[in-house]
């Protein structure tokens, strides 16, 4: 049986471990670039078998929140690459994760203030973290057709740019109602072109997306997030998400791209939010399968030996525990995270965390 705590190969990368430290936007990368503090807290988690980036913008148009990094210009490459470089420093391996968050933005993110883009022009119910807290989102507008080949070489120039950054893998950010899971959803795309309707239209910018990435920069560097489920961003359920994402799956294991991160559930809440059958999309992936979402040490372990993923993330676990590799091996108690220093701010709640003596 496979174990936790064993090493695995995942397309190109070897990882000396299955735990995976999950994507968490922290909103402290003033200029749009990671800092100083930046390094040290990816350094600090550098035991985990794979690192995934927070959110990272692939224009400027895809910024929805203060503070948040991107991987698009020559000083957000040179800024990344002492982040990568401390990493790999430590022995550990790190993905970037490519976001575009669509309507999940403000015209204060903007680039000239202009309502940020969709699949749709409706305005999200939702709020984002700006200068002055939290605030409403701005109504978006629809791209336009001739808007979309962009959008896709924005995804696959950023991709380049984070291996020039000295990134291990990329992972396409699917998942949470941000741009791609805006035009997967019947509940929020209402288009009525090719990237609307049917469930292989509302597929389309995504495949387009990986295809061009793993073009760019190879399958076995790529990665993609999705979250069948979870209403987060105002994201409402899919009439049907079990046969929408099983046909993702299926339209993309052709291109057998390195692995899949599934949050299964309400990301950050209930797992039983909506009913899914998970392990159809497992079957329907050739690559490694991580499962993400309220994971317990009990729970992880008896996943990978069971076969049912080949990697856990944790997401909230890490923000408190940077040696969570440590204290999942040795069973050890976890320090609780301070809410109050997720978003913003400095070293506190960030880099201030001890690791067991």
């Amino acid at each position: 049986m496979a174990n936790l705590f064993d090493p695995i190969q995942i397309g190109d990368v070897s990882l000396a471990n299955r735990i995976v430290m999950a994507p968490l936007t922290r909103s402290r990368s003033q200029g749009l670039r990671p800092g100083t503090l930046a390094v040290e807290y990816y350094r600090q988690r550098a035991s985990a078998g794979l690192l995934i980036s927070e959110g990272t913008q692939i224009a400027l148009e895809g910024q929805g929140y203060m503070d948040t990094p991107g991987i698009h210009s020559k000083e957000q490459i040179a800024a990344w690459k002492q982040v990568t470089d401390a990493v790999h420093a430590e022995g550990g391996k790190i993905a970037v994760q490519l976001w575009h968050v669509g309507r999940i933005s403000h015209v204060g993110f903007q680039p000239g203030g202009v309502a940020p883009v969709s699949s749709t022009a409706t305005a999200a119910k939702t709020k984002t973290f700006a200068p002055e807290g939290f605030i409403d989102v701005s109504a978006p507008r629809a791209l336009r057709l001739d808007e979309l080949p962009g959008v896709v070489r924005q995804f696959a120039h950023a991709a380049e740019c984070a291996v020039e950054a000295g990134f291990d893998a990329v992972e396409v950010h699917g998942a949470n109602g941000y741009l791609i899971d805006q035009f997967l959803r019947d509940s929020i795309n209402d288009r009525t072109d090719a990237y609307g309707g049917s469930i292989e239209n509302r597929a389309r910018l995504l495949v387009e997306v990986m295809e061009a990435i793993v073009a760019a920069v190879g399958a076995g560097r790529t990665g993609l997030r999705i979250s069948p489920v979870t209403p987060s961003n105002d994201a409402a359920l899919d009439s049907d998400p079990q046969a929408l994402f099983n046909h993702v799956v299926e339209r993309l294991a052709p291109l057998k791209f390195a692995f899949l991160e599934v949050v299964e559930g309400q990301t950050g809440g209930p797992r039983d939010f909506a009913p899914f059958d998970y392990q159809a999309l497992r079957a329907r992936f050739p690559g490694a399968y991580i499962a993400n979402n309220g994971y317990t040490r009990d729970m992880a372990l008896a996943a990978v030996a069971e076969g049912r993923a080949d990697l856990v993330s944790f997401g909230r676990d890490f923000i408190s525990n940077p040696d969570l590799v440590r204290r999942l091996r040795l069973n050890a108690a976890l320090t609780p995270a301070d809410r109050a220093t997720w978003y913003g701010g400095d070293a506190k709640g960030y880099t201030d965390y001890a690791a067991l003596a």
